[in-house]
């Protein structure tokens, strides 16, 4: 019997510069359905006015084999200026934002602001039953933050997406 060795998948986080034009999002979500891929966090956002550039980050999960076949079939999108696979170019920093609703009875109000201190989340919006959370931070931070919320209350989130850049002179 011949063992077939299985690829380790890993997150990765691709950064994609793309023309701030109609259908330039619609082009690259396309290949990434039409192809199966599956995008566990996508952010999208014009960074230069002038030249009318965007910076699309997408968080998807594979094997190097198939984030390079990614990267490959993004380069060759009409309106891709550059790929690049944050995950293996070295260290970076990785922020998102989330909003989270909480609607608690009294007696826990006092533990749910104990944990935003702990946090630093903002309170962004308070009623007499009620709090909403602007919380910054990396993926883990709020996905804890969200947990330990849970069984206090926790009734909505929203969250951005993942923005990211790579650390240094590069």
């Amino acid at each position: 019997m011949i063992k077939i060795k299985k690829e380790e998948t890993e997150s990765h986080t691709i950064s994609i510069l793309v023309d701030n034009e109609a259908g330039a999002l619609a082009r690259v979500i396309g290949l990434f359905s039409g192809r199966g891929y599956n995008i566990e966090s996508l952010s999208v956002a014009e960074i230069d006015q002038d030249k009318h550039k965007s910076r699309i980050t997408i968080v998807t999960n594979g094997s190097m084999m198939t984030i390079n076949k990614i990267k490959s079939q993004l380069e060759r999108l009409i309106p891709v200026h550059s790929v690049n696979d944050l995950t293996s170019e070295g260290p970076s920093i990785e922020r998102e934002m989330a909003l989270i609703k909480v609607v608690c009875s009294k007696s826990d109000k006092e533990e749910v602001i104990r944990l935003s201190e702990v946090y630093r989340a903002k309170t962004v919006d308070t009623t007499q039953d009620s709090f909403i959370f602007e919380l910054t931070g990396n993926i883990e931070k709020i996905n804890s933050f969200v947990d330990l919320l849970r069984p206090l209350g926790l009734e909505d989130i929203s969250r951005t997406g993942l923005a990211a850049v790579t650390r240094g002179s590069k």
